[in-house]
């Protein structure tokens, strides 16, 4: 998952993103190690749900080094991957090729190339990640409600508000390396930015759940539903072992699909997913 913004931000801000992405631990982010490939399962799973079947063509708008592209288009759907990092695009076309399924060019989430109801779906799936202002995530929204058809599946992935505790105070111990680290999640889950703990670290807006429906709502779109990806796995110390083990893999996530719309544990895992739909029309048409 990777960034987009709008050409207004602070050069600062925008340094901040392009000096992260530009270390290129996104491409095997989703493969690495046990959270990252909890994140990528699941992921799937929730989009399937409702995507529709291929050759559609599903917009995969802030791409990044095209996990979710690659995959899409070895299940025989045609991908138009966007991404503001031309690292990212270059990755997307070297890993690709020339297969006709994949068209990968720069683009921002906040204006976009494709044209009015041009895709049956959109992955949103990090935009948000990196717009600090509700007008801005709200205007992202809209855009991928524009581009797609009338009915068509638009999937919103958000960061939890309580991710940062819980992923990187709980289970990383950032404060050993990074010890101011504690002494900002108070401003953080009060305001929802969580600003780079170093040069080239990490940054983005933190949701809510009601914050994230919300928006969604405020674009247009109908939420279909709104679930937590990685429940509370994420936190296990024997995760890998557990992935490897066949019944305890199928406990692992047969126990994330019984607790992802619990309303009291929503914002217990690292990310949110929304799946939304756009009705047959867009207010302002």
């Amino acid at each position: 998952m990777t960034v987009s913004y709008a050409g207004a931000m602070r050069a600062e801000d925008r340094a901040d993103i392009e000096a992260y992405y530009a270390r290129d631990e996104e491409r095997d982010r989703l493969s690495a190690g046990p959270v990252g490939v909890i994140e990528f399962e699941r992921t799937k799973e929730i989009i399937l749900r409702r995507l529709p079947p291929a050759p559609a063509v599903v917009a995969d708008i802030g791409g990044g080094p095209g996990g979710y592209t690659q995959w899409l288009a070895g299940l025989g759907y045609r991908v138009e991957h966007r991404d503001l990092m031309p690292l990212h695009v270059e990755q997307v076309r070297a890993a690709m090729g020339d297969n006709g399924l994949v068209h990968t060019m720069l683009g921002n989430a906040l204006d976009l190339d494709l044209p009015d109801a041009g895709v049956d779906a959109v992955l949103l799936l990090g935009p948000l990640y990196h717009l600090k202002d509700r007008a801005d995530r709200i205007k992202a929204l809209r855009e991928a409600a524009r581009i797609v058809r009338p009915g068509g599946p638009v999937f919103v992935a958000a960061i939890s508000r309580w991710a940062p505790r819980l992923d990187g105070e709980l289970r990383s111990k950032l404060y050993l390396k990074y010890p101011h680290s504690t002494s900002v999640l108070p401003e953080l889950e009060r305001r929802g930015f969580m600003a780079p703990l170093h040069p080239a670290a990490f940054t983005a807006f933190c949701h809510r759940p009601g914050q994230l429906r919300s928006e969604v709502r405020a674009a247009g779109l109908r939420v279909a539903d709104l679930v937590n990806v990685e429940g509370a796995a994420f936190l296990l110390g024997d995760l890998a072992e557990r992935l490897a083990v066949p019944r305890d893999r199928q406990a692992l996530f047969d126990t994330l699909r019984a607790i992802e719309r619990v309303p009291e544990l929503l914002g217990a895992g690292p990310h949110l997913l929304v799946s939304a739909v756009r009705e047959t029309s867009l207010g302002g048409e």
